[in-house]
């Protein structure tokens, strides 16, 4: 299998069909022999339902993984990418936010040695922002570019460690996110210094962006637990 590619999902009974249906068809023109995993993070509505129930091409795999109650987005992920068997594996925010064409980049860029992940970032030169986030993710994004990667001693350059859209080598997303503990948001962060630490290289490519609108951050108490996971995350890594 080439590609796994691993959806967290939040109350997206409107939308996840969508998803499934983009990244199978992508997958299916491509030639790319993959999986699409949903991870349905505690939802209150019919998505795992609706997900179950997306019509793909044959060879694609449809997996689709439902838990109750809520436990975070980094336990999605991880729920998830435990999960996967590609060679590649692969997470993307729900909302098709990245034309899917952008994973042929980030995929070039592992296979042609460049690095052993690959984040899409937003703050790249050549990225193109159609529709821009509002206020309070600016805000956040201001205060992750300024604040937290000195913060918390990220040695590699990261223009946009939040963005929702990453590739690795299939073996190394296993490894780092078998190991990784925060539930939360900030999981990113804690995937980023694992891999540091492992010695995996990190590389970042441009994208074309369109904010979805249907955001669950609040700005207040967003904050007060992306400082917390943070602060967590230094105590699992010393602890190690």
């Amino acid at each position: 299998m080439d590609l796994s590619i691993v959806i967290p999902t939040l109350n997206e009974e409107h939308k996840i069909d969508k998803d499934i249906e983009g990244n199978a068809q992508f997958l299916h023109d491509k030639g790319i022999s993959g999986e699409i995993i949903i991870v349905d993070d505690g939802s209150t509505d019919n998505t795992a339902k609706v997900a179950a129930g997306v019509r793909i091409p044959p060879d694609v795999k449809l997996n689709v993984i439902s838990y109750q109650p809520n436990k975070g987005k980094g336990y999605a992920i991880r729920t998830g990418m435990k999960e996967t068997h590609g060679d590649f594996a692969m997470f993307a925010d729900s909302g098709l936010c990245v034309p899917l064409g952008c994973i042929k980049t980030g995929l070039n860029m592992i296979q042609s040695g460049t690095c052993d992940i690959a984040h899409a970032s937003r703050r790249h030169p050549r990225s193109i922002i159609m529709h821009g986030a509002g206020l309070k993710r600016k805000i956040l994004s201001f205060a992750f570019r300024t604040l937290i990667p000195p913060l918390m001693g990220i040695r590699t350059r990261t223009t946009d460690t939040q963005c929702g859209f990453k590739i690795y080598r299939g073996t190394v997303a296993r490894e780092l996110y078998s190991a990784c503990k925060t539930n939360g948001f900030m999981f990113d962060i804690e995937i980023i210094l694992r891999a540091e630490r492992a010695g995996y290289s990190i590389a970042e490519f441009p994208i074309e962006w369109t904010a979805d609108r249907d955001t669950r951050i609040r700005i207040g108490s967003t904050a007060e637990r992306m400082f917390g996971e943070l602060a967590a995350i230094k105590r699992y890594l010393r602890a190690e």
